[in-house]
């Protein structure tokens, strides 16, 4: 069983936060947790790099279907204002959570042939 992480109440408010209210704000998620104006920035977020980390890679996971949506929006209507900035967005949300392009190669021989290559040449040339 792994060992659970203790946060302070103002670790977890500053966490809630920052992935809530303040948008990814880090000085305004610390205004919300209480935090002194005096404080500084890496003060807080070193301690919590790994965590803030993981929160944004799971609201980019939780964010991946609207993602999807949005490209199949734009297949729906491909007039649609911004319909190239909506595609773009979206394959970033997309690769960045790991749904990329899968690209496949397909190596056939229509004749059945082989290629048969002479042989490397030993001969050095001297100088």
């Amino acid at each position: 069983m792994a060992d659970e992480k203790k946060y302070t109440e103002k670790q977890q408010a500053f966490l809630e936060a920052l992935m809530g209210e303040a948008r990814g704000n880090i000085r305004s998620a610390m205004d919300a947790a209480g935090y002194a104006k005096t404080t500084k920035t890496a003060e807080v977020v070193g301690p919590l790099k790994e965590d803030i980390i993981e929160q944004a890679s799971m609201m980019l996971a939780m964010n991946s279907p609207k993602a999807a949506f949005g490209i199949i929006n734009v297949l729906e209507d491909p007039s649609a204002m911004g319909a190239r900035n909506s595609i773009s967005a979206a394959r970033e949300v997309l690769d960045r959570t790991g749904l990329v392009k899968k690209e496949q190669i397909e190596v056939t021989s229509g004749s059945g042939g082989m290629f048969i290559l002479p042989p490397k040449s030993s001969d050095v040339v001297e100088q």
